[in-house]
């Protein structure tokens, strides 16, 4: 029989099997004027590319930088592709058994079925049997699932009615003219709902028994097969399970029936219990392994980063929808152990119920890639007790900022864009000043303890030790503020405001934005960290420092591979240089005196957090810093391996001062996670800057 009979035969039958559907009898002739009307609307080759070049959606997979520890899953559909290769042959035999017993006979359409239905429906008066082979099957699970699609156009394909029927018929047999019957078979079942939300042979065993289709036993095979009929209804973890062992029932018999399975080997499937090791796939953030409660935070950061990248879509919400649809394998920066280390520590400094907070960052110079970002909270939509917004649960980026979290104030870490801006402008490190107790500026202020006279006049907070005869290096190691106000003043304040955005410090309090757009002119205050940061910006702007001056756009990923395997280019690091080469390796310098290190010079004569150098062992640099009244206390400290920053701060109530005191805690807590996450990698040094960026010459500098 040749194609164009063909057509005119599964016309004239589907025309009679709509009667089994409700229609009346007398229809018929109108129905078959239909179908052959639309017949003529489809030419025979034509096929949507939903069919040609399928994309049904699939979960991505978000793994810690080792590429096997799974943080969580983002789906639509829990679904990933296997080869056919790579599923048992009880599982092929048995859904061939269970759906389509002709399937290797028939050209997409079986006409022996359609007949057969049309017999029985007319004889039940009713439909009892649809005559949907595996390929028709297939052909509209395809187009009710495409992504691409919208929800109208998917509704489409699920519809009764002649039109869609005949559609699905004719897409048939022009699918098995381009694909084998083994390509279509694995289309299938990697398309098919198994019910408990699997999608696709590879999630129905992991959802059902923990296991791969390529260790499916003969039970289990049938018993999948057998819930293709009806999903919902004989789910054996949320329906009916009896429902479910009948069906297995039935499609061992008819393995048995068609030749493919012994009967003894079905008697034995048949008496087997239903031995059911389900297992729950993640979805989103709030799925991190329960033992793993800290991971939530990176989590809901990547998930900030993604929504942000325009390769995945042209709004956040299109990118939302491509990462739970795509089949990404994401290997991310998290690395658990890091991650680890610094939950540990960071409880060490306040435990999950306290309303204080120690956010807390690590992050990789030269890549930006964060390996850990850990806070004393549960990460958790649960309520809180009254009064409460962020403890002990709370799902607020606290680390990274974000969604009202605009962050906390930096205090003296800020002196580093003043230092940097200096050098940049070609002042060395041993540019000296006569740093009194209090330092009256030029800029404009108006009252409070750090206004003379309608000037901002800061003082030293200990000024028996930190007034005199200062340098970049002395002055930046024991925290000097009317050093760096004098410094601030001889650069100028907008100067060191562009330094801070330069290295990423993102200005996410409206007001500080706006300071910054309209009035940095005037804004020296800003040197000494009053503007609202995060621990991420910070570790990652010393991280730049560490990378001498290349900044890298802070990032949650190591690599991301697409659906086809193919590496996506958002993975890769986004860097480039900010800094010259020596203007970093200058401050990095001077950075060595703040935590007990020695400069490169001999030059550094103390430093606020001195321990910390001595207890880590290895070249070391870093900042410590406290805002007006110890409202904040920060540390950051950086190798050019690693940089570290926490922040103790109330997030909910900023006039709540942490005091001093929290200080030390942060500063041992760096020290240990510095230790452990450094332990087996080998001893950097920092490169030393180059006298022309270090020490007053005579006659011209001659740069790097």
């Amino acid at each position: 029989m040749n194609r164009a009979h063909l057509h005119k035969v599964f016309t004239i039958l589907l025309a009679g099997l709509l009667a089994g559907l409700g229609l009346a009898v007398a229809a018929l002739p109108a129905a078959l004027v239909l179908g052959l009307g639309v017949k003529g609307l489809l030419p025979f080759n034509e096929l949507p590319e939903s069919l040609r070049a399928p994309q049904p959606a699939q979960r991505s997979n978000l793994y810690a930088n080792d590429g096997r520890t799974l943080i969580t899953s983002f789906y639509l559909e829990d679904r990933t592709d296997v080869p056919l290769a790579e599923v048992a042959p009880v599982m092929r035999q048995a859904i061939v058994a269970a759906e389509d017993v002709r399937f290797y006979q028939h050209h997409g359409v079986d006409l022996r079925g359609v007949a057969r239905a049309l017999t029985v429906n007319k004889r039940e008066g009713a439909a009892r049997q649809g005559a949907s082979t595996l390929t028709m099957q297939y052909v509209r699970n395809a187009l009710a699932g495409d992504p691409r699609l919208t929800e109208q156009q998917r509704a489409r394909a699920t519809e009764i009615t002649a039109g869609r029927k005949i559609r699905e018929m004719r897409y048939a047999l022009a699918l098995e003219r381009d694909l084998d019957k083994d390509q279509i078979l694995g289309r299938y079942l990697n398309i098919a709902y198994f019910g408990a939300g699997a999608y696709g042979i590879a999630a129905a065993s992991r959802r059902y028994f923990s296991t791969k289709p390529a260790d499916l036993t003969l039970a289990q095979a049938a018993l999948l097969a057998g819930l293709v009929r009806a999903p919902d209804t004989d789910d054996p973890i949320n329906g009916d399970a009896d429902s479910a062992l009948r069906r297995r029932a039935y499609v061992l018999d008819r393995m048995v029936e068609t030749g493919q399975l012994p009967a003894a080997d079905a008697a034995r499937a048949k008496a087997e219990r239903l031995r059911l090791t389900p297992s729950a796939m993640p979805n989103d953030c709030a799925a991190v392994p329960e033992e793993h409660n800290d991971w939530g935070f990176f989590c809901d950061w990547f998930t900030q980063w993604w929504r942000s990248q325009a390769a995945f879509g042209s709004s956040p919400d299109e990118r939302q929808r491509t990462l739970r649809r795509g089949g990404f394998s994401i290997v991310s920066s998290l690395d658990p152990d890091v991650q680890q280390q610094a939950t540990d520590q960071v409880l060490r400094i306040y435990d999950a119920g306290n309303k204080r907070a120690a956010p807390t960052a690590v992050v990789q110079p030269g890549t930006g890639r964060v390996l850990a970002m850990a806070v004393n909270r549960n990460f958790s939509v649960a309520p809180n007790p009254r009064g409460q917004r962020n403890y002990p649960n709370t799902v607020n980026q606290l680390v990274a900022g974000g969604g009202g979290i605009v962050g906390y104030q930096g205090g003296s870490t800020f002196k580093l864009f003043a230092l940097l801006a200096a050098l940049e402008s070609g002042l060395p490190l041993d540019t000296d000043f006569n740093a009194p107790s209090v330092f009256v500026s030029d800029y404009r202020a108006g009252g409070g303890p750090a206004s003379c006279g309608g000037y901002w006049c800061p003082a030293n907070a200990n000024p028996s030790w930190m007034n005199g005869h200062r340098t970049m290096w002395s002055a930046f190691g024991r925290s000097v503020n009317t050093y760096f106000a004098w410094l601030t003043e001889k650069v100028g304040a907008d100067r060191v405001v562009e330094m801070a955005e330069r290295l990423g410090i993102v200005l996410r309090s409206p007001e500080d934005a706006r300071l910054a757009r309209e009035g940095a002119k005037g804004w020296g205050a800003f040197t000494l960290g009053v503007t609202a940061t995060t621990p991420l910006d910070l570790a990652n702007a010393y991280a730049t420092v560490a990378a001498e001056g290349t900044w890298c756009a802070p990032t949650p990923v190591t690599s991301i591979t697409d659906s086809a395997g193919h590496r996506v280019a958002a993975g890769k690091p986004d860097c480039r240089q900010v800094l010259d080469t020596e203007v970093a390796r200058a401050a990095a310098d001077a950075s060595r005196c703040p935590v007990g290190d020695q400069s490169m010079y001999r030059r550094c004569d103390g430093g606020t957090a001195e321990e910390l150098q001595p207890r880590l062992g290895r070249p070391l640099a870093g900042k410590t810093g406290s805002s007006e009244r110890n409202a904040t206390e920060t540390v950051v400290a950086f190798t050019p391996q690693l940089a570290v920053a926490t922040i103790a701060a109330n997030p909910d109530d900023p006039r709540d001062a942490v005091g001093g005191g929290v200080q030390t805690r942060q500063i041992d807590a760096v020290g240990r996670i510095l230790a452990a996450a450094l332990r087996d990698q080998p001893v950097q040094d920092f490169v030393p800057p180059s006298e022309n960026v270090a020490l007053r010459v005579t006659g011209p500098r001659t740069g790097n």
